[in-house]
């Protein structure tokens, strides 16, 4: 990925506290009233590029609305989204993969998926990017007869934030000019940090380039562990998940160069998808950047993750399937 089009971590969230926006979105957020849905809600709530804020819930919605509605700036609960942000699911606990609670999870995320296709199947719909439930969502979109490749995203925005900030602590660099393209999947060894194309040059040894690459891949964990059964990732998921939103938004406002890494589907790849940089317009995906010259411990890393990143791919596509 070129200098020229990475960005530092934060700008997009700086961004958002501005007092001036060219134009602005309706962002809808399903799982409002979640450990990531309330601090999402609050950043988009505070961000001038958002001028419709319509937040759904299974419990505690009225509360969770009203709530930012009395926040001093101009967004509304309105209709007509053009952005859907879908953080909802049942988060990990202790001891559990991302996989241990894939019906329950599966089930909130096709509903959810269904009611987009139905209700506004012009939308950009981003979502957490569990390796399996990303396809769900798509496989839901075809059968609808609605599905745009352009506009379905696995937001891996947190795993970014991670490396820059886990990198920058390491070599005494600030994070917010650290910017480490994150490719694969967003689950263990399928999470592939690329430090060789860091946007500030970083030379590691193997000892240190494996031990950091490990710390990125189970930095989800390694909270989970540490709140002792307490919700999972939430505001650290919540910043990621609106600089992606604010990134989107900026490049549907007509902003070029703008670019985030993003897992979607990936034809063209041996995966059928895939994480990779994206530079983002107007309607969504306006060009897959692909993954760029990369090192032997990058292929080894890649090789690693197919098989895994496969059985997820299958799991969430067969889920739709069978569902009558």
């Amino acid at each position: 990925m070129s200098s020229a089009l990475a960005r530092p971590a934060r700008a997009a969230l700086r961004r958002s506290f501005s007092t001036s926006a060219q134009n602005s979105a309706k962002v809808a957020v399903l799982g409002a009233s979640g450990g990531i849905g309330q601090p999402l809600a609050l950043l988009l709530k505070n961000s001038p590029l958002v001028s419709g804020l319509t937040l759904y819930n299974i419990a505690h919605t009225p509360g969770v609305a009203a709530d930012p509605s009395h926040i001093e700036t101009r967004a509304h609960c309105l209709k007509g989204c053009n952005v859907v942000v879908i953080p909802a699911g049942v988060p990990r606990k202790p001891g559990m993969t991302r996989d241990d609670l894939f019906n329950t999870n599966a089930c909130i995320v096709a509903t959810l998926s269904v009611a987009c296709a139905q209700h506004c199947p012009e939308a950009i719909i981003i979502s957490s990017p569990v390796n399996s439930t990303i396809p769900i969502t798509t496989e839901v979109f075809k059968k609808h007869e609605i599905y745009n490749p352009s506009k379905i995203f696995g937001v891996t925005t947190l795993d970014i934030v991670r490396a820059n900030t886990f990198i920058g602590v390491l070599k005494g660099l600030d994070p917010a000019r650290v910017n480490v393209p994150v490719i694969g999947g967003h689950a263990g060894k399928t999470l592939i940090p690329l430090i060789s194309q860091c946007t500030a040059q970083v030379d590691l040894p193997q000892d240190q380039l494996t031990a950091i690459t490990g710390q990125i891949q189970e930095a989800g964990a390694e909270v989970v562990k540490a709140k002792a059964g307490a919700p999972l990732a939430t505001l650290s998921m919540a910043y990621a998940g609106a600089q992606f939103v604010f990134s989107l938004v900026d490049a549907m406002n007509g902003k070029e160069g703008v670019v985030e890494c993003s897992f979607i589907k990936f034809p063209e790849a041996d995966c059928a998808y895939f994480s990779t940089p994206l530079l983002l317009g107007k309607k969504g995906i306006e060009k897959n950047l692909g993954i760029g010259k990369i090192s032997s411990f990058g292929e080894k890393m890649i090789a690693e993750a197919i098989p895994e990143l496969k059985a997820s791919i299958k799991k969430g596509e067969e889920f739709v399937r069978n569902v009558k």
